[in-house]
């Protein structure tokens, strides 16, 4: 039990590294064109590296919340 308390916050900064490095590198549709009637009516679909990007920060963030529980249950022991 000491191994996961010394190795989760650890864990948990480099989750937070990777968050915002995927969130960072994720591509903006909503720029401001669109806000002042732009032309947005073309539809988008994620495919190849985006989508995989898409799915690895969704795996990133879920991981990261699961540590960050984690970590709130070892400190109370």
């Amino acid at each position: 039990m000491q191994i996961i308390k010394t190795f989760l916050p650890w864990i948990q900064v480099i989750l937070a590294i990777g968050v915002t490095i995927a969130i960072l590198l994720q591509r903006n549709d909503a720029a401001l064109g669109g806000v002042f009637g732009g032309s947005e009516s073309v539809a988008h679909t994620k495919r190849g590296v985006e989508r995989g990007l898409f799915v690895t920060t969704i795996i990133l963030a879920i991981l990261f919340v699961i540590t960050a529980i984690l970590s709130l249950l070892y400190q109370a022991v």
